[in-house]
């Protein structure tokens, strides 16, 4: 698959589900499903009560996240914060109140109505120590040892170069920042037929790693204290979900791949003193 196909389905696609939130409709990690108002397994009950409460409902509803990054993750008072992939920006707003007004919370996104629909999710809910950038994770618009945390929700598996991403991400983190995303990760091997469907690009499965191979990759990127922790693990009935309607026999697959993905939580950290750039 060509790195372009892949970024211009994902645009689309993900653009058609930031403009279906105005009119009620939501997200979710498939963005088949966000199409037709179906929901996954993936993105169901991530935000509690409290946080939804937090944010405009339009920011919970374009969340196409597959866990909570916010929750996870230790913010503290000051520290800067990017999110890539920030989509409707959830967890920029939430990560913006928890660094508090001497923090800052980055937000960054390629995708025209989702950086809309972010700004519109800002000013309603009144947070002003947020900024959203238009650009790719791949080449990430911020200085060398500027961020504190990076965050990110079910994005990365979405690049087709998932190295120079995390290679990015080493570079703009601090000596000692912290890489804490939610992800969605494999156990074994997927199916071929999957992996060859770029709409499941945008269903966070067919661009998921191993979580062997993303350990491999954190630590060639110049991470250490790398640790892959499972949120939710899925079945051959959540398969379903996601297959339907992709063109593939959903019966002959299903069962494959079952217990085989789960969304993650992948922390790491960059050393005090970098051997890489």
């Amino acid at each position: 698959m060509v790195t372009q196909n892949i970024k211009e389905v994902v645009k689309e696609k993900y653009g058609q589900a930031a403009l279906r939130v105005p009119t009620g409709g939501s997200s979710c990690c498939g963005a088949s499903a966000a199409l037709d108002g179906r929901c996954d397994p993936i993105t169901t009950d991530l935000y509690d009560a409290a946080q939804a409460l937090q944010i405009p409902e339009e920011a919970l509803k374009a969340s196409l996240g597959c866990g909570n990054p916010t929750a996870l993750a230790q913010l503290n008072a000051g520290e800067t914060v990017l999110d890539l992939g920030s989509g409707g920006g959830i967890d920029v707003l939430l990560s913006a109140k928890r660094v508090g007004p001497t923090g800052r919370a980055y937000g960054l996104d390629m995708t025209d109505e989702m950086l809309a629909l972010a700004c519109d999710n800002q000013r309603k809910s009144g947070v002003e120590n947020a900024e959203f950038l238009k650009g790719e994770i791949e080449n990430i618009p911020l200085p060398d040892n500027s961020v504190d945390v990076i965050i990110s929700n079910c994005v990365i598996n979405l690049s087709a170069d998932k190295d120079r991403v995390l290679r990015e991400a080493f570079r703009v983190l601090k000596p000692g920042g912290r890489f804490a995303v939610s992800d969605v990760v494999v156990h074994g091997d997927v199916p071929q037929e999957v992996r060859d469907s770029v709409l499941l690009w945008v269903g966070c499965i067919a661009g998921a790693l191993q979580d062997t191979e993303y350990s491999s990759k954190l630590t060639v990127a110049g991470f250490e204290s790398i640790q892959i922790e499972p949120t939710r693990t899925y079945k051959a009935e959540d398969a379903r979900a996601f297959l339907a309607g992709q063109g593939i026999d959903v019966d002959a697959i299903a069962p494959q791949m079952d217990g085989k993905f789960m969304s993650a939580f992948i922390r790491a950290k960059k050393p005090q003193i970098a051997t890489k750039v």
